[in-house]
């Protein structure tokens, strides 16, 4: 199992376990020590993963940190530890106080959950106030896959880690600034967007009346952004599965066969939707796994998603985030309660 396999199963394990994993002793053997041992470092042979290491800060003595990571005879990552039921904001003072005491040059902070790496890219042995990067276990991207691997004891290369991690540090600042812009236009972001379309003034008032303006089209953007190269590749594995279905001797068997029912269905809603887009608008794609109704035979335009192969018929309908809502329903003819939603569906196309 390769490395980003066994991340992944490690992300569910911790899903599966969290609710009963309770205090920090639990944390470190069921998931810190898993998680470590994954980068490769052997977690029980204490010249390489020391466990309670001792790190005098000033006049306390015998202060300890969870764990030591050894790299040619030196400590070079220490590791402080909490339940993954404590919130990380309160604890990284006492890591700041460890990593001062020893010429460590990274320090990770976790509850087995999340992981925040620091380093002292403000100050020479002084440990940064915010992480460069941190990694959510329970929400693991690739991103943050290719952070982690940077740490694997194979590839641990303290030099460029050190380099790399100011670039992280800052990138991760600035898309936290994108994400809070997203979420909540501010002020001045409202007036910086209205600088070279508005030339009236950017008062109190006129900045509130904008900000739901800059807030839905910010999103369409970013959809447009995302829809346009996601389109890009399944463009490129359309032509590549055609070309390897030219160079085939037989022709591939289809496994989809569209049913009366999903063609009844269909017809249902695109009479429900008549009075709002012309019915040849409303297309139909049937698959495998689901049988798809489409705005303009846009795959990205999805107006709902019907299952009617199941014992509990089901009809699925995608929110603003374009996340599938599910319902069930008896018969077709439980369709027509859901009008307004998927008319509200398709307004949602209809104004980008």
């Amino acid at each position: 199992m390769d490395f980003n396999e066994q991340i992944k199963q490690l992300s569910k394990r911790i899903s599966t376990l969290k609710n009963s994993v309770v205090t920090e002793e639990a944390t470190k053997t069921s998931f810190i020590m898993p998680f470590f041992q994954i980068l490769g470092y052997d977690v029980f042979n204490p010249t390489e993963f020391f466990p309670e290491y001792v790190a005098d800060v000033g006049i306390k003595k015998g202060e300890k940190v969870d764990y030591a990571i050894i790299i040619d005879g030196k400590p070079c990552i220490f590791v402080e530890c909490k339940s993954c039921t404590e919130d990380l904001d309160k604890h990284a003072s006492q890591l700041f106080r460890y990593f001062a005491a020893a010429p460590v040059k990274f320090g990770i902070l976790t509850n087995g959950i999340v992981y925040r790496f620091y380093t002292d890219l403000e100050k020479d042995n002084i440990m940064d106030l915010e992480p460069f990067v941190e990694v959510n276990l329970e929400n693991i991207n690739e991103s943050g896959i290719k952070a982690l691997m940077k740490f694997r004891k194979e590839t641990f290369d303290k030099s460029n880690i050190y380099k790399a991690a100011e670039e992280l540090k800052y990138s991760t600042l600035i898309k936290k600034v994108f994400e809070d812009e997203f979420d909540t236009p501010s002020d001045e972001f409202v007036r910086f967007v209205l600088n070279d379309i508005y030339t009236g003034k950017k008062n109190k008032n006129m900045v509130e009346k904008f900000k739901p303006m800059v807030r839905k089209a910010f999103s369409a953007f970013i959809n447009d952004i995302v829809n346009q190269k996601l389109n890009e590749v399944f463009d490129t594995m359309e032509d590549e599965t055609e070309n390897t279905e030219e160079q085939g001797n037989e022709e591939p068997v289809s496994k989809i066969v569209t049913t009366e029912a999903e063609i009844e269905s269909f017809n249902i809603i695109r009479g429900m939707l008549a009075d709002t887009v012309p019915i040849e608008d409303i297309k139909y794609k049937d698959t495998e796994s689901y049988f798809g109704i489409l705005y303009k035979n846009n795959s990205w335009k999805q107006i709902c998603r019907i299952n009617l192969d199941t014992r509990k018929k089901q009809l699925l309908i995608p929110d603003e985030n374009k996340k599938f809502i599910r319902f069930y329903i008896e018969s077709l003819n439980d369709l027509y309660k859901y009008k307004d939603k998927l008319i509200e569906v398709l307004n949602r196309y209809l104004v980008r």
